[in-house]
């Protein structure tokens, strides 16, 4: 038996809800659509549902819109029925349903990743544990402390001591036999990297060895480092070692195979930092490409950096990319509307208002309340005097008449500027919200300031309409 379900909504939305919600016949639900008297459906809050609503008409679930302020759990209280917030656009209602897709579940993933600390002895005990807090914060699951040449590292013991006492764990990473013996014995987890010549650590300590070939490039001697340790019941994690573009990174993915192919059940490390940090370009989809090779090729190790400005926030892509892969894995399916922390530029459905829509809108509007939308062909601005559109805010401010309003202009002149570069990049704008960057945005806005200007109601009215007053 199918569940009966009541969708709330506005004067302005109910025309577009019952359009959607008729796309998706045969539904799995029956439905009712109640106006709440109200214009904007936005502006609901859970107090105004209490005080209008008088009962759920016989509903197993009652959807809101998923702007809707306030706690639903009181009004779910009120009522006796679940109360649910549905999509905050109401024509991503299919999806939120499950018709074209079901929403991934993003929670799991099976690559651990090693955030390496550059210039681990540079720095003292204290900005090495804030470094890793930041990193762990980002999602990394390994502290890779990077030993330097030439340079003492006096302080190692104590900082694998301090990192394992803040929970991390950790991995020291040299070419000196000496600091690996030295941060081996002082109990880190993971040794980076032993070659065929220097095996003899991992009879001297318990950290798990990360082994490479002896030259760049030379699979049987990583290949020999591989047996031998396993002749020894060792575990290990090879690494092939990826090359730069231009300087062997083709070559160096088909070693990548090979190992995997050649031992079907070792561990293996990817570390990407030689293309994230070597290539002037954005590292968003290089995240997603090597994480879908590492999916393929079941590489469970990701080691990265974040020295140059541009890759100062690979660490947060690469755990994005690792859920995204992981959950195509599971779902076997491609890595495809699964989740938009990869999309930063653009996204799936950046306009999902056609200009003949949002003028259809347009049209059933009776306050003074400027409403801004953004389709293929511009940005439109409207409300009860019309629709104005153009590409850039400099051709729209003079038709708004706000000269002599200042904190109404400051506000417009905000959203105007999202919705040029939503309609610039091909990103969704939804007004009163910044737009998304996904996980390439290291740095949000305090959110308590801007949400709502005091002299209008958000929507670019110093005074809403009566009915649209909570």
């Amino acid at each position: 038996m199918s569940e009966h379900l009541l969708f709330l909504t506005g004067r302005l939305a109910e025309a577009s809800l019952r359009k959607v919600l008729a796309s998706l016949e045969p539904a799995p639900f029956t439905y009712d659509v109640h106006v709440l008297g109200l214009q904007v459906a936005a502006l609901m809050t859970t107090d105004m549902i209490v005080r209008r609503l008088g009962n759920t008409q016989g509903a197993s679930r009652v959807l809101v819109p998923g702007r809707c302020r306030g706690d639903l759990d009181q009004v779910s209280a009120h009522f006796g029925v679940p109360f649910e917030r549905g999509p905050e656009e109401l024509k991503d209602l299919p999806r939120f349903f499950g018709v074209g897709g079901q929403p991934a579940d993003l929670s799991r993933y099976d690559v651990q990743i090693f955030a390496e600390i550059v210039d681990a002895p540079n720095m003292c005990v204290d900005a090495i544990m804030a470094q890793a807090g930041r990193y762990a914060q980002a999602g990394a699951d390994v502290i890779d402390l990077g030993c330097l040449p030439q340079t003492p590292f006096g302080h190692l013991e104590e900082a694998v001591s301090a990192l394992h006492e803040g929970g991390f764990k950790v991995s020291v990473d040299s070419l000196q036999t000496d600091e690996l013996l030295r941060g081996g014995r002082a109990g880190c987890d993971y040794l980076l990297s032993l070659k065929c010549d220097t095996l003899w650590l991992a009879d001297e300590v318990a950290a798990t060895p990360v082994l490479i070939p002896a030259e760049q490039g030379d699979l049987p001697s990583l290949y020999e480092a591989i047996d031998a340790l396993a002749a020894r019941g060792r575990d290990c994690i090879a690494d092939p070692i990826l090359d730069p573009l231009h300087v062997g990174f083709t070559e160096s993915i088909v070693r990548y195979r090979d190992l995997r192919r050649a031992f079907p059940q070792v561990e293996i490390m990817m570390g990407t930092g030689n293309l994230t940090e070597l290539t002037d370009a954005d590292t968003l989809g290089m995240q997603a490409l090597m994480a879908g090779i590492m999916s393929e090729l079941k590489i469970t190790n990701l080691l990265t950096t974040q020295v140059s400005e541009h890759a100062f926030g690979v660490v947060r892509e690469a755990d994005a990319a690792r859920r995204l892969m992981y959950a195509a894995r599971a779902l076997d399916t491609l890595p495809r509307r699964l989740g938009g922390n990869l999309l930063a530029l653009h996204e799936l459905s950046a306009f999902p208002y056609s200009t003949e829509e949002i003028h259809a809108t347009a049209a059933a509007v009776r306050d003074p309340s400027f409403r801004i939308q953004v389709s293929e062909d511009g940005i439109h601005v409207y409300n009860r005097d019309g629709v104005r559109t153009a590409n850039e805010p400099f051709r729209l401010y003079p038709q708004l008449g706000v000269d002599n309003d200042a904190s109404h202009a400051f506000y417009l002149g905000v959203e105007l500027a999202r919705a040029q570069i939503a309609w610039q990049l091909g990103k969704r704008y939804v007004q009163d919200e910044e737009l998304k960057w996904g996980c390439a945005a290291l740095r949000q806005s305090d959110p308590a300031i801007g949400q709502r200007n005091p002299g209008h109601d958000g929507r670019g009215a110093r005074d809403p309409a009566p009915e649209e007053k909570a």
